[in-house]
């Protein structure tokens, strides 16, 4: 795995007709998929038992948009209906969203010690990652055209079902079971290291007529 190219900061809009980056090259050359007859362009979650590599096509050339999330993290959930609405934004791309705390393999195959994160594979192999800090659906429209020249559709903006799903905009509260471990192991080794140290201390010449005189 080599890191993929990441996002320009200033990326130019793809409105601009005038601008030099409409006049570049695109980054990916992406094989844009046949949407004859498709009429619901959405995202595609998967859960725990399905493998992100048997959604991506290793011999083709075809690009997917894939968003690495937690359900309790706040900025997965403000990105969520942004990211909801790309699918008709974008209808001859794939787009899927994974649970990272599931697929924690994943995660560190492709670096994403953060989340969110997004990567624009082609294939099966990650091209770009979208570094921008204002995830919105305006700079996603920018990223995606910058990498591939694909103009989003006219129109498409965030709506209240959006909102809604699939993928959840609102944060799931759960108990984060390794940091009660962890703080019960912290405890019960300085109860352990207290009663210890008391111990030695009798075992000690000395200690015990000091201890009687006090």
């Amino acid at each position: 795995y080599t890191e993929p190219e990441g996002a320009e900061s200033d990326p130019a809009p793809p409105e601009d007709s005038n601008n030099t980056e409409s006049l570049k090259s695109p980054k990916v050359n992406c094989e844009e998929r046949n949407v004859t007859g498709l009429e619901n362009f959405t995202l595609k979650i998967l859960n725990m038992s399905q493998d992100l590599m048997d959604f991506l096509n290793p011999n083709g050339s075809d690009c997917t948009l894939v968003l690495f999330y937690t359900p309790w993290c706040r900025f997965s959930a403000s990105l969520a209906p942004h990211f909801n609405s790309l699918p008709r934004a974008f209808p001859a791309l794939h787009f899927l969203a994974l649970d990272a705390s599931q697929h924690s393999s994943l995660s560190t195959r492709f670096g994403t010690v953060a989340v969110p994160n997004i990567l624009l594979f082609q294939g099966a192999k990650p091209m770009a990652r979208f570094n921008h800090t204002d995830r919105t659906l305006e700079t996603l429209k920018i990223f995606i055209f910058n990498q591939t020249g694909i103009e989003a559709k006219k129109n498409v903006v965030v709506t209240q079902a959006d909102r809604i799903g699939p993928l959840p905009s609102t944060l799931m509260k759960s108990v984060d079971w390794l940091l009660v471990f962890s703080l019960f192991f912290l405890i019960s080794f300085i109860m352990y290291a207290t009663i210890r140290t008391e111990s030695i201390r009798w075992l000690i010449p000395g200690q015990e007529q000091e201890h009687a005189e006090q």
